[in-house]
């Protein structure tokens, strides 16, 4: 399963019931979250998000509604008696912010906290079946977005085809990657005959605070599904630019330039309490636009 859960979607002030940002990408086994704002914890356990699964996290810039529910995040998973290594990934001072933390509040964990400074954009993570990038964006303070990427090999075994031409699962691995099998015969088994197509691989971008930046769209061409910072409404665009934010419209703008086929809007300004003319303005430009909805989950696809 590849998806995402809003566990936050509002800016600075928490306001009706929406909360500061929080996401938690999931790709099958793994758990990743994307800022820690005020109340995450208690998001994450009304939306049953188990904390122990969670490996690493990715703090997009140091304003206070994108991390300040670390320090708690990170005190709760030790008094659960939490062991295995948590890596956290954010600009350069949140490692001494923490750790000053834990300092006077003379605590000792019981598992290692490992920080990664992000200072170029590029690959922060890279496994078999998945990768994450980072990339900047345009904000008051160091800023940066990150990209979730399934990885599939171009051909998926055909199991009963394989074990019916003999094929060692040994050479599975050179079958996905399209090669033609040569048995002790020296036959070929032509790949077509035990292998099919794979799926698309999927993909999952999150811009963090932003002002419009057209250069984003050329970072994101043809990510599955896209989120973007819409703050204001279009009708207060001087406003944003000014607080180095995105309206509905440049939300919107992204996404049609970025060639993606979904996009998802948040960081909603507080003074909004109603949020349907968000989804109006959006969708007039890039159709396939939903509200980051706190407790949804949006499955990913290519």
């Amino acid at each position: 399963m590849f998806g995402v859960t809003i566990l936050g979607n509002n800016s600075a002030l928490p306001a009706y019931n929406r909360h500061p940002t929080a996401q938690v990408v999931t790709m099958n086994e793994h758990l990743f979250l994307i800022d820690c704002g005020e109340g995450t914890q208690m998001q994450m356990s009304k939306y049953k998000i188990k904390r122990s699964r969670i490996n690493h996290i990715f703090i997009s810039h140091l304003h206070g509604d994108h991390y300040f529910g670390l320090a708690g995040l990170i005190t709760s998973m030790g008094l659960f008696g939490r062991e295995q290594d948590l890596h956290i990934f954010s600009p350069n001072g949140l490692q001494q912010i923490i750790q000053l933390q834990i300092q006077v509040a003379n605590m000792a964990l019981p598992f290692k906290l490992i920080f990664h400074t992000i200072e170029n954009e590029g690959i922060l993570i890279e496994e078999e079946k998945f990768r994450v990038k980072c990339f900047a964006v345009q904000h008051r303070i160091p800023c940066w977005g990150f990209i979730f990427q399934e990885i599939k090999k171009p051909r998926k075994v055909n199991n009963e085809a394989a074990i019916q031409h003999q094929i060692p699962a040994a050479f599975y691995n050179q079958l996905k990657e399209g090669k033609d099998y040569i048995n002790k015969l020296g036959e070929t088994i032509a790949n077509e005959l035990v292998t099919i197509a794979n799926t698309a691989a999927a993909s999952y971008a999150f811009c963090a605070d932003t002002v419009y930046l057209p250069s984003i769209a050329e970072k994101l061409q043809k990510v599955s599904t896209i989120y973007h910072e819409a703050t204001y409404l279009k009708d207060l665009k001087e406003r944003a630019l000014l607080r180095f934010h995105s309206t509905t419209e440049d939300a919107a703008n992204i996404a049609l330039q970025a060639n993606t086929k979904r996009l998802l809007i948040g960081h909603f300004s507080s003074k909004y309490e109603d949020l349907s003319p968000f989804l109006a303005e959006a969708q007039a430009i890039f159709s396939n636009t939903e509200l980051a909805l706190e407790g949804t989950t949006f499955e990913i696809t290519a």
